[in-house]
């Protein structure tokens, strides 16, 4: 059913960068610490202490920048961005306003709603230090609230999208993928619930009315802490403006801008605050550190180093090895490591799509069920690729190539040597010919409904080929059965 408005939404994305230190002292990131033991006079902002810039921490955002596609800044700097919070001890942030890292950019996605490759535009990428962390005690009697400044002065990237999605299900799957490049990146770890990745989403609706589509004022959803929520929170909030542009008949201009939370137990966003301006924020260059120049070389340098990034990998492999756009998803998604391991199990066996089967189905499996990464995999590609020949070359059927594979993983045997450990035969064409044209004998009902078109019948026969040799190989049983009866029929 087609909605009465479209959904506009951009994203802000905060990415905590992958650096030792913080980005304008040396203290560490490390997460986990003891509440204010990772600070300094310069993160906490002592009077008269100077901020030096992170080197990795430029270079880290030069590379994100880069991979999407971004106008690089041969030239930019600082600004300080006021304001006043209680776990902002500098009453400032460093930030960068009018001259970012990288602006104009790109991320492609697949559209969840017609599978097709729709391009996100990049409004702008630029660093920034963190504020610190508030920690509220809401139980009765206590209610206060503790602040932990260990996260003051931690490097992130800024990512602000343009207000290109137009569902919520377009905006986790941005997310998703944003957060896959950066993985492939090594830029970021991208863990939510450490708050490495954090995501504020602008939303509004164009109502559609006879006199045009009507749009509400914009609203700034906070506190999402997972994709899902994401995509939860701006199906509430587009359908809550929604039922309150019918309420109210409000106008576009008529409320200001605000800023909602998403409350997760509750499934609903609350208000918070009115919604700064750039102005509220009075940017003005950063007096304590030097413009930052980029040269050509040190861009080449890093669009060099790249690699081969998530979108052009899943292109390859379907071009590559024949296997289906799901296929590439789900192995991209697990990373370089398995997508590697994928592509020398399906060139050892030449079978790609057989390949991609079985390194999601039972690969995949056995990692999720050890909750071990694949290096601890007892299988290296070559053993799993002899295994596949074999199922490839119809020695062995899929159950029984499962139960070799098992016994592979649990004795560390080869594949030949766990056929004969589980007294797995191959049964010859001619002894398979001869079991067919005795079952076929002995069962004329089975053999007359396959004639009369029911095809499914030939399972019977199937069984009892099974009964006489339990080695048989079903698809090759059933395979057989079909073209004896089509040359008696």
């Amino acid at each position: 059913m087609q909605r009465p408005y479209e959904i506009i939404i951009g994203l802000e994305v905060h990415v905590q960068l992958l650096t030792q230190s913080k980005l304008f002292c040396s203290c560490s990131t490390e997460f986990g610490a003891p509440p204010n033991t990772q600070t300094c006079p310069i993160c906490i902002g002592m009077p008269g202490v100077l901020p030096m810039m992170n080197r990795r921490a430029f270079e880290l955002g030069l590379k994100t920048a880069c991979a999407l596609q971004c106008e690089i800044a041969r030239f930019t700097k600082w600004d300080r961005k006021n304001y006043y919070y209680p776990d902002l001890p500098k009453n400032y942030q460093i930030s960068q306003y009018d001259l970012p890292l990288g602006r104009n950019g790109y991320l492609e996605i697949r559209s969840p709603e017609t599978g097709q490759s729709k391009r996100i535009g990049i409004i702008r990428v630029h660093l920034e230090e963190d504020a610190g962390k508030s920690m509220h005690d809401e139980r009765a009697g206590k209610a206060d609230s503790r602040i932990d400044l260990n996260r003051c002065g931690v490097p992130l990237l800024e990512i602000v999208t343009k207000p290109d999605l137009r569902t919520p299900a377009e905006a986790k799957i941005f997310l998703q993928e944003l957060k896959l490049l950066l993985n492939y990146l090594d830029v970021s770890d991208c863990n939510m619930q450490e708050g490495s990745l954090r995501v504020d989403a602008n939303i509004n609706i164009g109502v559609n009315t006879p006199e045009g589509p009507i749009p509400t004022p914009i609203v700034e959803v906070k506190n999402m802490n997972s994709f899902r929520a994401v995509e939860r929170a701006l199906t509430y909030e587009a359908e809550r403006q929604y039922q309150e542009f019918l309420e109210t008949g409000r106008r576009l201009g008529q409320v200001p801008k605000q800023t909602r939370g998403w409350d997760e137990e509750a499934e609903l966003t609350r208000p918070q605050r009115t919604k700064e301006e750039s102005s509220d924020y009075r940017y003005f260059p950063e007096p304590d550190l030097v413009p930052v120049v980029v040269s050509e070389a040190e861009i080449e340098r890093i669009r060099t180093s790249l690699g081969e990034l998530p979108q052009l990998l899943r292109e390859r492999l379907e071009t590559t090895y024949g296997i289906t756009p799901y296929d590439s998803d789900v192995l991209v998604s697990q990373g370089r490591a398995l997508v590697q391991y994928f592509e020398r199990v399906a060139t050892l066996c030449g079978e790609g799509k057989l390949a991609a089967n079985w390194v999601q189905q039972e690969v995949l499996r056995f990692l999720n069920e050890h909750q071990v990464s694949l290096d601890a995999f007892p299988l290296p590609p070559e053993r799993l690729a002899e295994l596949l020949i074999m199922v490839r070359d119809r020695k062995l059927d899929t159950r029984r190539g499962r139960e070799v594979l098992a016994r592979m993983l649990s004795t560390g045997e080869s594949a030949e040597e766990a056929v004969a450990s589980l007294g797995f035969v191959d049964v010859g064409d001619a002894e398979i010919e001869k079991i067919c044209r005795l079952v076929i004998a002995q069962n004329p009902k089975t053999v007359a409904d396959v004639k009369a078109g029911k095809i499914k019948a030939v399972g019977g026969l199937v069984g009892q080929a099974k009964k006489i040799n339990p080695h048989v190989d079903p698809a090759k049983v059933r395979e057989m059965c079909l073209r004896l009866i089509e040359e008696t029929a």
